[in-house]
């Protein structure tokens, strides 16, 4: 597996780029690499889809096994070297479990607490040490209520909602604040976005959106929060845009080379990643990445197998 050009056509000396960079950074950072996690998710005609990690010294993604239970539309994040799934679907209800994967040793324990709520098509995120379930749908309405989670009480609180109900939003942190960014309100996808102050528990609203996105991929690069594909009230998207805190407005970015519904991003290893999605025919196993050095995304290889209404994290880890 490696990069691919346009044609095809692997190209040998960007893979080698790639993995030159990932050792450089490492030595860099006390041998500190960045893994990509994608995690789970399902299709009614598809396989369940398990757990598989991108090592960039390889340039290659690896299955590393099953998830704890099948489900789709759970939230993934890292927290504390451990990778977390919370909610979901699984094809019956929606699931209150939370799951805790440990990359040390291959292994998913179910004993954490679980959410007050049971949802799906969340958004999760790490702020503080703590992590955040932002919004969802709990088989009846689409959701504005937020949860924390607390890994030194095991724990589980209600903090204050958001002023919109949002499910299939991104979520990104920046500069101290979390970032609830589009959606859709169970009817339409939105254009709004606002954010959470975690020292005065209240959020305020934001320059709203371009285009009008739900279950779009969102991420913080470089200083800015880029909204990634995501599908608008007609089609599924290729386009991007990212906020600037400092203009305090959105702004176009260039587009991927492929539309992307239900895509995740990711940050690591110097590049913003686009991993998987629906193209409006398939589930993809695509993955893009945008490089900044030239201001495009190219190709950047395959995950394993398609992960839809799955997630992605990232964790440091020492080769």
């Amino acid at each position: 597996m490696g990069i691919y050009e346009d044609k095809g056509e692997q190209l040998d000396l960007q893979a080698k780029r790639v993995i030159q960079e990932a050792e450089s950074r490492a030595s860099e950072t006390s041998k500190q690499l960045e893994l990509v996690f994608a995690v789970g998710g399902w299709h009614h005609r598809d396989a369940v889809s398990g757990v598989e990690r991108y090592n960039p010294l390889q340039h290659e993604w690896r299955v590393l096994g099953s998830v704890s239970r099948p489900h789709r539309g759970a939230g993934v994040a890292s927290l504390q070297n451990c990778i977390y799934a919370v909610g979901g679907f699984d094809g019956t209800t929606c699931l209150s479990s939370v799951a805790r994967y440990d990359p040390k040793v291959n292994e998913w324990s179910c004993d954490v607490a679980p959410l007050r709520e049971s949802k799906r098509d969340v958004g999760l995120a790490e702020l503080g040490g703590y992590l955040y379930c932002v919004g969802g749908h709990d088989g009846l309405l689409c959701l504005s209520t937020v949860e924390r989670y607390d890994p030194s009480e095991d724990r589980w609180c209600k903090v204050a909602p958001m002023a919109s109900r949002r499910m299939g939003l991104g979520v990104a942190v920046l500069d101290g604040y979390l970032y609830a960014v589009g959606g859709s309100d169970g009817q339409s996808p939105l254009y709004s976005v606002e954010r959470y102050d975690p020292v005065e528990d209240t959020w305020s609203p934001c320059p709203p959106l371009g285009t009008c996105r739900e279950d779009l991929g969102c991420a913080t690069f470089q200083g800015k929060i880029y909204a990634v594909g995501g599908r608008d009230d007609l089609t599924e998207l290729c386009s991007v845009e990212r906020f600037d805190p400092v203009s305090n407005e959105w702004s176009p970015a260039m587009p991927m080379q492929s539309k992307r519904n239900k895509v995740k991003a990711a940050v690591a290893n110097g590049y913003l990643l686009a991993v998987g999605g629906f193209d409006g025919i398939v589930h993809v196993t695509t993955v893009e990445a945008f490089d900044p050095d030239i201001n495009r995304w190219r190709l950047f290889g395959n995950t394993q197998s398609c992960h839809p209404g799955g997630g992605v994290a990232v964790l440091n880890v020492t080769p």
